[in-house]
């Protein structure tokens, strides 16, 4: 039964409101505020470096720092799969990383990672029109996980935290990946890219690498990665993977807490054998639609070391065509509140 609000009463008294409650809640709501700004924003006005100014804002005059890595450098640390999406664009890519660390040292060092393709035409394994309308949403990942810090730069929660956002354009060029292009990412591993429209993953897998150099206990990804999870799941639930029980259980309850809905899907080991490549260590797609958004989170994991890793594939839940409840048209923010209130709890 639903029960409708007559009144609201708000007071300034400051013994109404908890202040450490009302500080969370305005950092949380900035949060997702910028993360849904940063989603509406069309691709002509945000491009990998406005995701790198937006980076630099958050570090600006607070406890996170930021670390730019920029195409060149990409190309000496071997970053050969986000390369190989960004080849097709005159804009150049980036890996973004931003680093948080409490004033007192702590047992927990937690790494999230966000998909930051800012428009996405398919590449070479173009879009139909009607799939490319709405393609400047597929930096979602990207958005949450700078909501995310910069809630994070004023609630100091007392675990570590660093963020990776690999971000460029899938665009479409004479430069642009080939299908049947064979890549190297960071890690050493070769990739076969039967579908340059796959590209998420490919940007996920150097930032996911980099990530396990530094071996984080605790990877969190986000990304808009896959149709299927929309199928599965639709608009209101987002798709969750995850290597261990517990982690997955954590980040249930933080999203439950939050007001934000996952459900767990498997990393089915009976799918893996649909992307091993013949030329390659892996392919970027398996067969067809089937099982696919299990498929790209099998993907994902070749590229993580971390005991503790978990995907959440918000494809469906990133952006809504009407709104609702408290959830605007537009940009929904998704990703921010659920990572704040698991980083906030973890011990």
């Amino acid at each position: 039964q639903k029960f409708a609000l007559n009144s609201l009463l708000l007071t300034d008294c400051k013994k109404a409101i908890d202040s450490k409650a009302q500080r969370h809640a305005k950092a949380t709501v900035a949060g997702t505020c910028l993360a849904r700004d940063l989603v509406n924003t069309p691709g002509k006005d945000c491009k990998p470096r406005d995701l790198v100014a937006a980076a630099k804002k958050i570090a600006k005059n607070s406890p996170v720092s930021v670390k730019i890595y920029d195409n060149s450098q990409l190309k000496k640390m071997g970053a050969g799969a986000l390369l190989s999406v960004a080849a097709g664009s005159d804009e150049p890519p980036y890996l973004i990383t931003l680093s948080y660390k409490p004033q007192k040292k702590s047992k927990r060092d937690i790494a999230i990672v966000g998909k930051g393709i800012t428009f996405d035409s398919g590449g070479l394994s173009i879009k139909p029109a009607d799939g490319m309308m709405e393609m400047k949403i597929d930096m979602g990942g990207a958005a949450a996980v700078l909501g995310a810090m910069h809630a994070i730069s004023v609630l100091k929660p007392p675990v570590q935290v660093t963020a990776y956002i690999p971000t460029s354009e899938n665009m479409i060029s004479g430069s642009a990946s080939r299908p049947g292009d064979i890549v190297t990412a960071l890690n050493g591993k070769t990739i076969e890219v039967l579908n340059t429209d796959a590209e998420g993953r490919l940007a996920l897998a150097d930032a996911l690498s980099l990530a396990s150099k530094a071996s984080h206990d605790t990877v969190i990804d986000l990304a808009t990665l896959t149709g299927s999870v929309v199928v599965a799941l639709g608009e209101e639930y987002a798709g969750l993977f995850s290597t261990t029980d517990d982690l997955a259980n954590d980040l249930q309850a933080a999203a439950d807490n939050a007001g934000e809905r996952l459900w767990r899907l498997p990393l089915a080991p009976e799918y893996e054998e649909s992307i091993v490549s013949t030329i390659a260590d892996i392919k970027n797609i398996g067969k067809g639609r089937l099982a696919g958004s299990i498929t790209a989170a099998l993907f994902l994991k070749h590229f993580v070391t971390a005991k503790n890793w978990a995907h959440i594939d918000i494809a469906g839940t990133v952006f809504r065509k009407s709104g609702s409840d408290y959830r605007p048209a537009g940009g929904v923010g998704f990703g921010v509140r659920t990572l704040v209130e698991y980083l906030l709890h973890a011990r």
